[in-house]
């Protein structure tokens, strides 16, 4: 028995020129992250972000790819328009008029826009910011005023304009979302430098061969948990009611299957914790306050508040953003308009609260897990002493933008196969052959 060819995504043309597509946009995106503002010395941008990883700049430094600590043009990022689109996602929790315009096709069109808009005075006013933190900074700034400030800021502010164009650029003509394939590759990017100095690591004796061996087997193991928990899913099932057709015949009702994910909040929950727990250390280092300084003190990382703290918020934020992108009176809503019912629960408010209370005990073991993973690599890196970064953030967007990344490369050549099997004109059905 020969085992079955594995599809080659090359061979099929439209799939091609996706793929091509969107590996040079990546490129342009990567080339662009390694652009030097004009003005700023690079080096000592560098040598000031070596000890910001548990900081507000580290975190932002992370999801940039390290365009912040080089001081490129691409310093912002995506980061204005991912949060200009949780500003406009929670307003719409918030506002009814908001989320009327996101159920209608022109509305989210309008909400585009909008987003696009924030997006663009966002990264202004960080980009203003920016340039007075390299005026402020030592040795990175040679003819610092008013001219460095405009032409810092035009610069930032085009790149993240620009970057936002990349990504729906991506997202339309390429494979994949294209936001999150930005943040996924300047995540991998980081990684890789850390991976290829392993052997210089071994030989200085910075890291042991059992400590590493070990270290790699638990990593692949948070992995595999990590992909495991990210597909998986509790299924309420429905059905659609009997149909009476014509002729007295009658068709079965459909039943299929509402999934409800164990991490509807992906890896946001972390993004919020990590941003609210940073708050007090990133003040102290900037201020001389003593009390500031005296609390950030406890929420040093390794220290047992900052474990308990750091817990309690992510979980609280798994829950508040579970309630704003999933909505189960409208699930229930739209349903109950194409005459299906969950079997044994009343349509309209009783399922509304139904899926409610599955989705409440389905996020409780999912929070768990953003907590674990989390907190887990931490732990791991202060005992094993690994002198390289594995952030359980980087971690799940790497997995999950990974997992629906190939996710719609199989969607695109299965429809190519449906494709190439409906021009066949003929198939086999009953013993002889029938004319589609």
């Amino acid at each position: 028995m020969t085992a079955p060819s594995i599809p080659n995504p090359f061979k099929i043309p439209e799939l091609k020129e996706k793929i091509l597509f969107t590996l040079l946009c990546l490129f342009i995106y990567r080339l662009g992250a390694h652009v030097t503002v004009p003005g700023v010395d690079a080096q000592a941008t560098l040598n000031f972000f070596r000890n910001q990883s548990g900081t507000l700049f580290g975190i932002y430094n992370l999801f940039v790819g390290g365009g912040l600590s080089r001081a490129t043009v691409f310093a912002l990022g995506i980061m204005p328009y991912i949060s200009a689109s949780i500003f406009f996602q929670i307003m719409g929790a918030v506002f009814p008029t908001v989320e009327r315009l996101q159920k209608e096709e022109e509305g989210r069109k309008k909400i585009t826009q909008w987003t696009r808009y924030l997006t663009i005075a966002l990264a202004a006013g960080q980009a203003w910011g920016v340039s007075l933190f390299l005026e402020n900074l030592q040795g990175a700034v040679a003819t610092p005023g008013m001219a460095f400030r405009v032409q810092t800021a035009f610069f930032l502010t085009t790149g993240a304009v620009f970057i936002m164009w990349l990504g729906e650029q991506i997202t339309e003509r390429g494979l994949g979302n294209g936001m999150s394939l930005l943040i996924f590759f300047s995540i991998v990017e980081r990684i890789l430098p850390s991976t290829f100095q392993l052997p210089e690591y071994l030989r200085t004796e910075a890291l042991t061969w059992p400590r590493l061996l070990l270290f790699l087997i638990l990593m692949l193991a948070v992995v595999w948990v990590t992909v495991a928990i990210t597909v998986a899913a509790r299924r309420i099932p429905i059905q659609i009611p009997r149909k009476v057709m014509g002729r007295g015949r009658i068709r079965e009702g459909q039943k299929s299957f509402i999934p409800l994910r164990m991490l509807t909040a992906n890896v946001m929950p972390i993004v919020f914790a990590q941003s609210i727990i940073i708050v007090p250390g990133t003040m102290a280092q900037f201020s001389n306050v003593t009390w500031l300084r005296d609390l950030s003190e406890y929420f040093q990382r390794g220290s047992l508040v900052y474990y308990v703290t750091y817990a309690a918020l992510i979980v609280f934020f798994t829950y508040f953003y579970t309630a704003i992108v999933f909505n189960p009176q409208d699930l229930a809503e739209n349903l109950k308009k194409q005459g299906g019912f969950v079997p044994g629960v009343k349509p309209g408010q009783r399922t509304s609260e139904y899926i409610d209370h599955v989705l409440s005990r389905v996020t409780l073991p999912g929070s768990v897990f953003l907590t674990a993973v989390a907190i887990l690599p931490i732990i791991v890196l202060d005992y094993f002493k690994v002198p390289f970064a594995f952030g359980g953030t980087s971690l799940l967007i790497v997995v999950g933008v990974a997992l629906d990344t190939v996710q719609q490369l199989q969607q695109h050549m299965i429809l190519r196969q449906y494709d190439s099997f409906m021009k066949q004109g003929r198939i086999k059905f009953r013993g002889r052959q029938r004319l589609m």
